[in-house]
């Protein structure tokens, strides 16, 4: 490269090297050979030790992940026009992929949202949910940290240009990640926009949910799941559900507004079964007209207990499609064996409980549990339980969480709808 930059350098490892080039964003501490005077936060070029360039990324000097990559063209220069075209792109994709997919008769899929996903979007760190006319945020690095008041308003434009005004951003920054960056934890309204109320109520899928902006897991809801949903809602007519690991309630409800003649919400948390049913009274569905139930359990526990018959009536079974939406069983390599084994014993205790022709949703949403070992651990459960799988459908997270290629780190969902046989 014989053009001058303005940047300093960081010499990295030829195996940094390759992974750069196969598409990784990450160049590790032991990948650096050697470095000039480095701002932590700052932009650097990373160079292999014969000088060939490679990108340039924000360094963490705190963090294992010592250098996050931003570009890898170098005729960029990572001013405020190239934020800006950043985020343009990333909105541009959302509309292309998910602005006219939208139910009859119900609100625009942006409507709710991701904006940013990090790295999967160039831009290492940083989340951004959109809640109808309210944004939140999580920021994960010092890179990003650094620089908020840049690109907040820069959102805000983008999004204003093309009729999407935002009253409020919200940030929840206290997230054990930025411990690793050496970042303080808060949470609270961005003082460059107007404040709004940390209660919202919004629509996704036609279905309305009260959401807790400051108290709920990560940024107030789990958008990626927002077609699979879907998928359940088309199977559910005339079915009885149990949704399992409900959290709010999002599977069952569309279950309900796709004709489910009774649905079961399940989750250890008294917390989210209050939501759960605060949600459904909200869309219409009141218990006492016998569509629904909830009950607060260790799903793990719960599921043997079913076999029963006599529990299983009480609770409204049996029932004839079960999903399942745990939360990640393993975040590390070093406990994927046994995140398998839970796998495995989650969906071989539901497959026990459906009736022949019935139907599994199951799902993973950590990214060391692969599609793969996914689909083997809910082929060892069929196996024990003496059943052969239908696959109907196979899934994972909406566009608007993009999976990078080259960046395994970006694909963390993976969804399956069987019928069981």
């Amino acid at each position: 490269m014989k053009q001058v930059r303005p940047y300093p350098r960081l010499t990295i490892s030829r195996k940094a090297a390759r992974s750069l080039k196969t598409g990784h964003q990450w160049v590790f501490a032991s990948e650096i050979l050697d470095s000039e005077p480095v701002p932590n936060g700052s932009v650097v070029d990373l160079v292999e030790e014969n000088g060939t360039w490679q990108g340039a990324a924000l360094v963490s000097q705190l963090s294992t992940i010592r250098a996050r990559v931003v570009t890898r063209n170098p005729n960029d220069r990572m001013d405020e026009a190239f934020w800006r075209r950043r985020i343009s792109w990333a909105w541009e994709h959302r509309l292309a992929t998910m602005g006219r997919r939208a139910l009859p008769d119900c609100e625009a899929d942006i409507t709710c949202c991701r904006v940013l996903f990090s790295e999967a979007d160039g831009m290492p760190g940083l989340v951004v949910d959109k809640y109808e006319d309210v944004l939140v945020t999580q920021v994960g690095t010092v890179g990003m940290e650094q620089l908020r008041d840049v690109l907040y308003p820069l959102l805000l434009d983008v999004l204003s240009a093309s009729g999407h005004t935002i009253r409020g951003i919200y940030e929840r920054n206290d997230s054990s990640v930025r411990d690793k960056e050496g970042l303080s934890r808060y949470q609270g309204w961005w003082s460059g926009a107007d404040a709004a109320d940390e209660r919202l109520v919004v629509r996704e899928n036609g279905i309305r949910y009260d959401l807790d902006l400051a108290n709920s897991q990560k940024t107030g809801f789990f958008l990626d799941q927002k077609y699979n949903r879907r998928a359940v809602r088309e199977i559910s007519h005339g079915r009885r559900v149990l949704d399992c690991f409900c959290h709010v309630g999002p599977f069952g409800l569309n279950a309900l507004a796709g004709g489910a003649e009774f649905v079961r919400f399940v989750d250890v948390s008294g917390t989210a079964i209050d939501l759960a049913r605060q949600n459904a009274r909200l869309n219409g569905y009141a218990e006492d007209e016998g569509r629904l139930g909830f009950t607060q359990a260790d799903v793990l526990e719960y599921l043997p207990a079913l076999r029963n018959r006599q529990h299983m009536r009480e609770e409204g079974g049996p029932f004839d499609l079960i999903v399942l939406d745990p939360p990640a069983f393993t975040k590390s390599r070093s406990t994927v064996r046994n995140a398998m084994h839970g796998y495995r014993e989650l969906n071989e205790a539901a497959l026990r409980l459906l009736p022949r022709g019935g139907y599994l949703a199951t799902c993973s949403c950590s990214q060391h549990m692969t599609r793969d070992l996914l689909a083997r651990v809910v082929a060892e459960a069929a196996h024990a339980t003496g059943r052969q799988l239908k696959q109907v459908e196979e899934r994972q997270q909406a566009p608007d969480h993009p999976i990078l290629w080259g960046f395994p780190q970006s694909h963390y969902l993976d969804f399956f709808v069987f019928q069981a046989i």
